[in-house]
């Protein structure tokens, strides 16, 4: 007779039903149970003290892949709009140093005041404008590099040269999980963004931290469903397995990607138990579903992606990372600049849905939501006549929303034309050191000795952004 897996089974459950009902190794899994009593012990993933209290519990953080065009989204510009067509010289362009001359680009989409703030935001996004009252714009971003692949690992892992720990991975290292049947850092992603899986990459941290990608459709998480007949003959499998691997580790002391992948075996222990049940929808109400434009019964597109992150946050995920399209098709607009609309009708409603339902379940309280893109589209263009805009990395927006930031305000500015900041610059290393001290974490303190030397998330810079704390 098959002996179903209950739906409340803990790890430790897992861990106490292998002592009572397997013949093989009881002395492993005593093992196993007296380190699951002391949680700290040998364990990366374990709960740590913050520097300082916390603002934030979690992040949700939203990648617009590609380069999301500033001036004609979050940061209005009327003189762009009045001199379009002139020219004007810039010193660089799509990273080649020299003189050029180039004509300036219409916005494609008109601004207004939102909300009670009154701040400006484009048509492009009317759904994200409604909720203006709860961002505090940041428009005077700065990147370090104008290609998409180095832009993009500098936005998540400070570094734009070299692959280092991704901010998901750095929080875990830094925090670890307060849920040890989900993994710390989920990652939900359609396609492979630049960088590919160095996006979510733990690099020299361990292998723990990590990302786990899930994939919307009909199976998030590969394998998650016990293959083995029944649950029984799974705690034996895993038994074997377990013991095997102590075996191999302890001719392997110091081998911490062996470690890592034996506690990933727990993990999706844990995972195969209460994963599922992130993904079932069935219970959201209908009201739930229209907030976030999902059709009943769909498992694809921003809006699945949005709600499952909402229910991940709420389980304990400490930090969840959605990315909207992959390398190709996405806000890269050469060509032409109405690719945005799409684009933007496949994440507006969605994101706002995710702030409203955040804040209506007290969750916004204790939730820090970033929105960003590795760097914005130039303002000008070589031909009076472009239809797109190019790379631009000199400034460009994002938003940050919930725990610990002042709401309904902008935070920089760039000129009169979006070219380059005109005050109170924010790098890549400031957004990130902010969002680290949202969480309890001070960035100079969070390091990581590694081939000799300290490494941290902002390299040897960045400052924390006090004026848009609250």
């Amino acid at each position: 007779m098959t002996t179903p897996i209950h739906a409340d089974q803990s790890r430790r459950g897992v861990l106490r039903s292998m002592v009572g009902g397997s013949i093989l190794f009881p002395g492993l899994v005593s093992q196993l149970l007296a380190d699951e009593a002391k949680p700290d012990a040998g364990d990366p993933l374990a709960p740590k003290p913050s520097h300082f209290p916390a603002k934030a519990k979690r992040v949700i953080f939203l990648y617009m892949s590609g380069g999301v065009s500033h001036v004609d989204s979050w940061d209005p510009k009327p003189k762009l709009f009045a001199d379009a067509g002139k020219t004007i010289p810039v010193n660089e362009f799509q990273g080649r140093k020299g003189d050029f001359n180039m004509f300036l680009k219409r916005p494609q989409w008109q601004f207004k005041p939102r909300g009670q703030s009154g701040i400006e935001v484009s048509d492009l996004f009317p759904h994200m404008a409604e909720c203006v009252d709860d961002l505090c714009v940041i428009r005077s971003m700065k990147s370090d590099h104008t290609n998409h692949y180095e832009a993009t690992l500098g936005i998540h892992t400070g570094s734009f040269t070299f692959a280092r720990p991704s901010i998901g991975s750095w929080l875990s290292y830094g925090l670890g999980t307060v849920n040890r049947n989900l993994p710390s850092f989920v990652v939900i992603a359609p396609h492979s963004p630049y960088a590919g899986g160095q996006v979510w990459g733990s690099d020299f941290l361990p292998g723990a931290h990590q990302g786990t990608l899930v994939l919307p459709g009909t199976e998030p998480v590969a394998n998650i469903q016990r293959r083995a007949p029944s649950s029984r003959l799974q705690e034996m499998e895993l038994a074997a397995m377990a013991r095997m691997n102590q075996k191999h580790l302890a001719a392997r002391p110091n081998d911490p990607l062996l470690t890592a992948r034996m506690k990933s075996f727990e993990t999706a222990f844990g995972m195969q138990a209460e994963m599922p049940e992130v993904f079932d929808l069935s219970k959201e109400d209908d009201t739930t579903l229209e907030m976030y434009g999902l059709p009943r019964g769909s498992t694809n597109g921003f809006a699945w992606q949005c709600l499952v992150a909402r229910r991940l946050a709420e389980r304990g995920v400490r930090f969840v990372e959605l990315i909207d399209v992959g390398s190709s098709g996405n806000w890269d607009a050469h060509g032409d600049m109405m690719t945005h609309a799409p684009l933007a009708k496949n994440i507006d409603q969605p994101i706002a849905g995710l702030l409203k339902d955040l804040k209506q379940r007290g969750m916004l309280e204790d939730t820090l939501v970033v929105w960003t893109t590795e760097f914005g589209r130039t303002p000008f263009n070589s031909a009076a006549g472009a239809a797109g805009r190019e790379h631009h990395h000199w400034v460009f927006s994002s938003w940050l929303a919930g725990a610990g930031v002042k709401p309904g305000m902008t935070w920089g500015e760039s000129d009169e034309y979006g070219i380059d900041v005109a005050k109170d610059v924010v790098h890549v290393h400031d957004f990130h050191a902010t969002i680290l001290h949202l969480m309890g974490l001070d960035h100079e303190r969070l390091t990581f000795r590694h081939s000799g030397r300290d490494y941290r998330l902002t390299d040897v810079a960045g400052r924390v952004v006090n004026e848009i704390l609250a």
